[in-house]
């Protein structure tokens, strides 16, 4: 089992990868759906701007880390990059989800055991029962575009690899026009790997000549250490190794770019599912099968799930998984602080 074919299909079309007729149908099946969401969305926002619509509080400080569009912005790296920041603190924060993606809140809670995790499609109630276990500040993961709750500050993700000028959904991958950025408290623009780091930096550059745009920063999601399934630093594989790429992410071919920066060159084969993607043992075992004898390369994100067999992943070469590194451009570790600073004071000074 790998990703549908109609997924595959509306990603090409995003990324501009269709042509002739299938792209003309395309736009004129999508065109007029996207014009009514972004009808939709302006129209929600108007509510709460004007207070037609009010979001409920919480005591404490809100910090929400969310993007623009659909999925593959690094936004949970970079919510344990805030997480880690507030931490070096010493207060204690709490990660309120939706809870959409079971393999997020799991790395939340094996990054940071000490941390509360609280996953509920309410985030006004998992954000007020946080704060009756104790939690002294919110952090909402993919908050941006959930006004129902109140928050101190706004960190909004652009990943550089996503399609620009925006197109809303369903014709594109982007949640709200550009516009929206307006309501933003800080924006990163993510890149993974060097080349999208680079690129990032050029997006960075465009987002910089938007009028009244909010304080801009880049950030590179790399290649960390290598581990093994359970989350242990493990030595990676041999370069010269040809290697069966896994991965359930939303752009997996910059899973794959990363690998071949590390050094694999076209030795890669990829086997891409949806975004998470909850595997079982039949996956597994086509995935034992596909790979050969070859070793099994992951991400964080599908290794707290594959992990849950590993007895027989042990019937090849133990799998392997890439951890990402948050690294910030020159000065924008500073601007997060400045940006924790102010929504620090707000919220206590809100209780």
């Amino acid at each position: 089992m790998s990703r549908p074919p109609l997924e595959e299909l509306a990603r090409a079309y995003w990324a501009g990868e269709t042509r002739g007729a299938t792209s003309v149908l395309l736009t004129a099946l999508t065109a007029p759906a996207a014009a009514l969401f972004g009808v939709g969305a302006r129209l929600r926002n108007r509510a709460f701007d004007t207070g037609l619509l009010r979001a409920g509080s919480v005591k404490v400080p809100v910090i929400s880390v969310g993007n623009l569009s659909v999925g593959g912005t690094g936004k949970t790296p970079v919510v344990r990059w805030v997480v880690d920041r507030l931490l070096a603190r010493e207060l204690r924060p709490a990660v309120v989800s939706r809870g959409y993606g079971a393999d997020e809140l799991a790395l939340h809670r094996r990054w940071h055991p000490g941390t509360p995790v609280v996953a509920d499609r309410d985030r006004v109630a998992a954000a007020t029962r946080a704060v009756t276990d104790g939690a002294g500040v919110i952090v909402v993961d993919d908050g941006f575009q959930h006004r129902a709750l109140a928050r101190d500050a706004d960190i909004v993700l652009l990943s550089a690899h996503d399609p620009f000028p925006p197109r809303l959904l369903p014709r594109g991958p982007w949640r709200e026009p550009l516009g929206a950025l307006e309501r933003a408290s800080l924006v990163l623009v993510t890149g993974k790997g060097v080349a999208g780091r680079e690129q990032a930096g050029r997006m960075e550059s465009v987002l910089a000549r938007v009028p009244r745009h909010p304080p801009l920063g880049c950030v590179g999601l790399l290649a960390g250490g290598w581990q093994d399934l359970a989350g242990a630093a493990s030595e990676g594989p041999a370069t010269r190794e040809s290697i069966l790429a896994v991965a359930s992410i939303a752009h997996p071919r910059g899973f794959v770019d990363m690998l071949r920066e590390a050094g694999f060159g076209d030795g890669v084969e990829l086997a891409a599912y949806s975004d998470h993607h909850p595997y079982t043992a039949d996956d597994v075992r086509h995935l034992l099968n596909r790979a050969g004898g070859r070793r099994i390369v992951t991400t964080e994100k599908d290794a707290v799930k594959l992990g849950e067999f590993d007895a027989m992943l042990t019937a090849g070469p133990a799998p392997r998984v890439l951890a990402l590194e948050v690294q910030p451009a020159p000065g924008v570790t500073r601007l997060l602080d400045r940006l924790l600073d102010r929504a620090l004071a707000h919220g206590e000074a809100r209780a």
